[in-house]
């Protein structure tokens, strides 16, 4: 028999209080709103909201191999790291693409901290266990029912969680971390997000993660802050082309069309998929994960197909009007030779097709 019950984090009496609507995401019972998407999505700009983060999964690697672990699996270069910093990769299949994208932060010589997707938790694991096979001195632990993950998210991010950490946090560079108390508790604060606007992701034991919370709630009072859901936790993303496992990346698409060449360091020495990687490069994509604006009237969704020529070429990844532009916007494959800042196509909405345009990415980018 298969437990099909949802599971509810840590924060599940929290988001009760603060009455919350509550959906089920990746196998939990996640808050979706609050007061509503668009509120908590502008408070974010402008102030300070917190996320309940803790259906991601934390999986560590450890051992005296651990790095030559990381470095095979994953498409970024860990030897790079330093301890206290982290980076954003990919967990590689031999064929070049995604198992999923997580974050990699290294505790120590020996000891990998990675936080990957809800949905993916368990696959990931599986997959990273079967992986380690012939590599003597490395175990994969997974620890995400260990902790709980707050994300504490925008403008006035520091000054909230400042006021419950001695740790100097304006010393923390972006994808730096340290091990610290918050609230009197043990913590890992990691300057990250998946908003496109400054916070920092607070990683506690599961069992002190509710007082965390409504400490931070007290503590961001004076600077608006708001609880934030899954609704404004993913336009804020989309307006920052952040992308989403499973939306604008999956086990089909590589680094290289999704426009993350970035995290690909093939001169790094031998990791699943670099021949596949290497292959790509030489031969050039043949499709491309572009940003459009509707120039017509409707907005684009997951699926939605994207024509041009007369044939449909490709389809809509993430789509949404997007709050802080004001304007209707998508991401979506489609032929490179298409892929050019200024490109035309229409999207099919509800068996119209509608006109579009390619525009850079991402939609917005903070002020420094």
């Amino acid at each position: 028999m298969v437990d099909t019950r949802l599971k509810r984090t840590p924060l599940y009496e929290c988001h009760l209080e603060a009455k919350a609507r509550i959906v089920p995401f990746a196998g939990y019972e996640m808050p979706v709103q609050y007061a509503g998407v668009i509120e908590e999505h502008r408070a974010v700009r402008t102030a300070v909201g917190l996320f309940d983060v803790s259906h991601m999964g934390e999986i560590e690697v450890t051992g005296r191999r651990a790095l030559d672990f990381v470095q095979y699996v994953t498409c970024n270069d860990a030897a790079k790291l330093t301890v206290g910093r982290a980076h954003y990769s990919g967990l590689m299949t031999p064929r070049g693409t995604f198992v999923d994208d997580l974050l990699v932060h290294k505790m120590a010589d020996d000891r990998y901290f990675l936080v990957v997707n809800a949905a993916n938790k368990d696959k990931d694991y599986a997959y990273l266990c079967a992986q380690c096979v012939g590599f003597d001195g490395v175990d994969v632990t997974d620890r995400s029912d260990e902790y709980a993950q707050i994300a504490v998210q925008g403008p006035k991010a520091l000054p909230t969680l400042q006021k419950l950490t001695p740790v100097r946090l304006d010393e923390i560079k972006y994808y730096r971390f340290v091990e610290g108390p918050v609230d009197g508790v043990a913590a890992i604060i990691a300057r990250t997000g998946y908003t496109g606007e400054d916070g920092f992701e607070v990683y506690v034991a599961a069992g002190e993660a509710a007082r965390l919370w409504r400490a931070l709630l007290v503590a961001g009072g004076e600077f608006g802050v708001v609880p934030a859901g899954l609704g404004a936790r993913d336009t804020l993303r989309f307006e920052a082309s952040m992308p989403l496992y499973g939306n604008d990346i999956d086990d089909t698409t590589t680094p290289f069309e999704a426009g993350l060449g970035w995290i690909v360091k093939l001169d790094k020495g031998v990791f699943l998929g670099r021949d596949a990687l290497l292959r790509q490069q030489a031969d050039g994509v043949r499709r491309a994960l572009v940003g459009f604006e509707m120039t017509g009237r409707g907005i684009a969704r997951h699926g939605y197909p994207i024509w041009a020529g007369g044939s449909e070429v490709g389809a809509v990844t993430s789509g949404t009007h997007a709050p802080t532009l004001g304007k209707p916007l998508g991401m979506g494959y489609v032929p490179v030779e298409r892929s050019a800042v200024g490109s035309v196509f229409e999207v099919e909405i509800r068996e119209q097709k509608v006109a579009a345009r390619v525009v850079g990415m991402p939609f917005y980018r903070r002020a420094r």
